[in-house]
């Protein structure tokens, strides 16, 4: 019957000194490690044994050292806990409005799915059962999973778990079914928009935001003395966001890079309007007070439900004229480059999305294949009995 392996096995010595390894550590020659076993979670939180291997003995001892201890004694600190420890932290570290939506998240999602369970528990196949019983937005998970990815990492940082299996999670797909060019107005519709705004502020800003591709917070950031008339520029460097308590805070723009956008010719009027009797540090595009200008009073302002109606967009939104000077960009043949500078894009994978290149593919394909089989030597020549080879 087989049993334990005696201090002078294989098993029992390590290959590098040839000295007895400590009790509870073997050495595994067809793995070339050190092997150990220790106690882990299931995914119902039920401990079971498992071995270990690691590639240095002294690896192995720290975890070893772990085990005969018992458990991490932070390890059993749940969610909860390590939340009201560490959030000061990643509130300081991130952008207010990032914060504002990692407070929502853990108030309506990650708190009352995940907040019971100890950290040493968590793994990514709970987080997963979690996420399928948010009811929300894929972006709205997107959110969630960071918060957790950021507290988790901070735990495995502070020696209280040993990775983070939030890392393992794939982020939610976000909504492809309405792509950022079919949410695109046509230069009809960009017209009709501004004939449908009164003459004043909110149509300047109006048009800022469509020929611009500004974000709403940028545009409302803009101050005089960024608009340069003789190279036909806005420079922009900064932005109003919602802070924690929704407060307008002055800030970078999302992508922490100062850019510039054109004054086209069609915005041209606008800013020489928005110019006339203000100094340089004023708001270019204020409000009819001069006081800075936010996209929910933008929209009650104009009446946004009846411009919708008028262009029979139900669903277009602020945000839209930004998809809109992209489109219109690439369909004059802009390249993707120069789309991701003027938007400020992280990525060109997110600029290109604005692309209308591949709508065609499938024809264009055709097309070439066509060509090539219209040719003598593809056509219905290569059908004939006497050009086929006899057997």
């Amino acid at each position: 019957m087989a049993g334990r392996p005696s201090k002078d096995s294989p098993l029992r010595l390590d290959p590098h000194t040839g000295r007895p390894l400590p009790e509870g550590i073997r050495w595994r020659a067809d793995r070339q490690r050190y092997q150990i076993r220790v106690l882990v979670p299931d995914l119902y939180r039920n401990w079971t044994e498992r071995t270990r291997t690691f590639r240095s003995l002294a690896e192995a001892k720290k975890e070893l050292a772990k085990a005969v201890a018992g458990k991490n004694p932070n390890g059993a600190m749940t969610l909860v806990q390590w939340h009201e420890r560490h959030w000061s932290a990643i509130e300081a570290s991130v952008r207010p409005g990032t914060a504002r939506a990692y407070a929502v998240a853990w108030r309506r999602r990650v708190g009352p799915t995940l907040g019971h369970v100890k950290l040493e528990a968590i793994t990514s196949p709970l987080i997963e059962t979690a996420m399928v019983e948010w009811d929300c937005s894929p972006s709205t998970k997107v959110d969630s999973l960071a918060l957790i990815s950021r507290l988790l990492d901070a735990a495995r940082r502070a020696r209280i778990i040993d990775y983070n299996p939030a890392r393992e999670i794939k982020r939610p797909n976000q909504d492809v079914s309405t792509s950022p060019t079919s949410r695109a107005l046509t230069m009809q519709q960009v017209t009709a928009m501004l004939e449908l705004i009164p003459t004043g502020v909110y149509r300047r800003y109006a048009a800022a935001l469509v020929f611009t591709g500004m974000r709403a917070g940028e545009a409302t950031a803009i101050r005089v003395r960024d608009a340069d008339l003789k190279r036909g520029v806005l420079r922009v460097s900064r932005s109003f966001s919602p802070g924690l308590h929704g407060e307008l805070i002055e800030q970078s723009p999302k992508s922490h890079k100062e850019r510039q956008v054109p004054i086209v010719k069609a915005l041209l009027p606008h800013v020489r309007a928005a110019m006339k009797g203000k100094r340089p540090d004023d708001l270019l595009f204020a409000g009819p007070n001069g006081g800075r200008l936010v996209a929910a009073n933008f929209r009650r302002a104009v009446d946004w439900g009846s411009i919708r109606a008028a262009l029979a967009r139900p669903d277009l939104r602020v945000h839209d004229l930004r998809h809109t000077f992209a489109t219109i960009l690439f369909d004059g043949g802009a390249s993707a480059p120069d789309v991701q500078a003027v938007l400020g894009h992280s990525s060109l994978q997110i600029t290109e999305r604005y692309s209308r290149a591949r709508e065609g593919v499938a024809k264009r394909a055709g097309a070439v294949f066509d060509s090539l089989t219209g040719d003598h030597r593809y056509g219905t020549n290569m059908a004939r009995t006497r050009d086929v080879p006899q057997l």
